[in-house]
């Protein structure tokens, strides 16, 4: 099944049923440039979708050979803000409605990823990225600033400045290498890697993978001490133990068949 969010296509949401997954891809060509509607179009997708019971994990990509260019330079140029007391509210919502979102989202990076593209993939909680991949923070390059928090979950902190003071580009293979992207693939096999990676996502406890991503999303936020963290995930376990879900996984593994979830 595939929706349409927004307007002009700006992206879709395919859903396999069966599996559980949803793919929302970026569709506004030529370079998935990031404009205005393009915000709520995302927040709607990824609010609705996480707060469903319909998918599982989501994987988000884009059309054509460019991840996202970053924020549609020409319409910020030629629009005032909307919220002048708190500029920039409109995106920070699109992305923290991928990083928030209550299930599992899996980035496949097909291109190049500038700026707010930067944004996207730091917001998601795995990436698989092509071998042509490439990431930057180029708004310094046009008197801007942006992306540090995100690109500092792919590179780290002293890779990030080199970034954001720069403006150049790292390659897929070098994210990897700094444990920001799980794999590097060929074009072709990004799709299929991504898409197996979030059904083996999907088709664990839908309880479970929320209570999981709540718990994740909590204690980096707080930059918990290790102890508080794990004390924090711990409590999360304990009300798992709460749900017939929780006990029915460990049934099945003593059963050896596959759990039946029921969301409950």
């Amino acid at each position: 099944m595939s929706t349409e969010y927004g307007t002009e296509g700006l992206i879709t949401v395919d859903i396999d049923a069966d599996a559980k997954v949803a793919v929302v891809t970026l569709d506004r060509p030529p370079v998935n440039a990031i404009n205005r509607a393009m915000h709520g179009a995302l927040t709607k997708a990824f609010t609705g979708l996480g707060e469903g019971r319909e998918v599982n994990a989501i994987v988000l990509t884009a059309a054509g050979r460019v991840f996202c260019a970053g924020v549609d330079l020409r319409e910020r140029s030629a629009e005032s803000d909307d919220r002048p007391l708190d500029p920039g509210r409109s995106w920070r919502d699109a992305k923290e409605s991928v990083l928030n979102c209550a299930i599992p989202v899996i980035g496949a990076v097909n291109g190049i990823a500038l700026g707010a593209g930067v944004g996207l993939c730091g917001a998601c909680d795995i990436l698989i990225a092509s071998e042509n991949a490439e990431f930057a923070l180029t708004e310094i390059n046009v008197g801007l600033l942006g992306g540090g928090t995100a690109a500092m979950r792919l590179v780290g902190r002293q890779k990030m400045r080199w970034m954001y003071f720069t403006g150049e580009r790292v390659s897929a293979q070098e994210v990897y290498r700094l444990g920001g992207v799980e794999s590097v693939v060929p074009p072709e096999q990004l799709m299929p890697e991504a898409l197996e990676l979030a059904r083996a996502v999907a088709s664990k406890s839908p309880i479970a993978l929320r209570l999981a991503k709540e718990s994740l999303n909590r204690f980096e936020e707080f930059l918990l001490p290790h102890d508080a963290a794990y004390r924090m995930e711990q409590d999360y376990t304990n009300r798992l133990r709460t749900f017939e879900d929780g006990r029915e996984g460990t049934l099945a593994f003593v059963e050896k068949r596959d759990p039946q979830w029921k969301w409950r």
